[in-house]
């Protein structure tokens, strides 16, 4: 969980766009080994096939697709943020002390062993939302997006909630999918603006 949050904060400071994708799939990488030690701890043998299924989709495609992506349309190298690099700290500080507040407490206290586990999840799904009115790029915003859905996993994981493979596997297909629909209507924006900074795209009605 602290490989997790770290990637988080760090999706926020770094500014290359393929450094974001990398990132990314390290972030899915520790949701691969928290399924593996979930699956160890209640002997759920289906855990490792979401394992497997998450390394390949999350760990390897989603990463190389918005690599190759960039690569493809010779996007902008960096992407900017709305608040610079001390506010960004600052906020995603305040947002790490609202999650161990008393106010959601009975959120966490779910399972008291993971008390501190689930305030941590919760901050990170807290900054993963920041990390979506925060960057200026499209492709930074689905990167968030990609976060905030492994934030949720790893809070239902801690949380004992019970999800089923057949609910799993239908999750990760929707997001093969989206994720392919996602880079396909990235390309048609680029090609049409010539930039993913939302900052810059003013005729969206036209």
């Amino acid at each position: 969980m602290t490989l997790f949050f770290a990637t988080i904060v760090l999706l926020h400071i770094v500014k290359k766009k393929s450094v974001l994708a990398v990132i990314y799939g390290i972030q899915s990488f520790a949701i691969v080994l928290l399924l593996m030690c979930s699956s160890l701890h209640t002997g759920a043998v289906s855990l490792l096939l979401i394992a497997l299924l998450v390394l390949v989709v999350k760990v390897i495609l989603a990463p190389l697709f918005i690599t190759r992506l960039i690569k493809k349309h010779n996007m902008k190298f960096l992407v900017g943020t709305y608040a610079n690099t001390p506010l960004t700290l600052i906020i995603v500080a305040v947002f790490v002390a609202i999650a161990h507040s008393k106010a959601f407490l009975p959120l966490v206290d779910i399972i008291p062993a993971n008390r501190e586990l689930l305030s941590l999840v919760l901050s990170a799904l807290f900054i993963s939302l920041f990390l979506l009115v925060n960057r200026k790029g499209a492709l930074s915003q689905i990167i968030g997006v990609l976060s905030l859905e492994n934030s949720i996993v790893a809070f239902g994981l801690l949380a004992g909630l019970e999800q089923t493979p057949a609910l799993q596997i239908g999750i990760i297909f929707n997001l093969s999918v989206w994720i392919v629909i996602a880079t396909i209507f990235i390309s048609m924006i680029y090609k049409h603006f010539g930039s993913l900074d939302v900052t810059e795209m003013t005729h969206l009605k036209d």
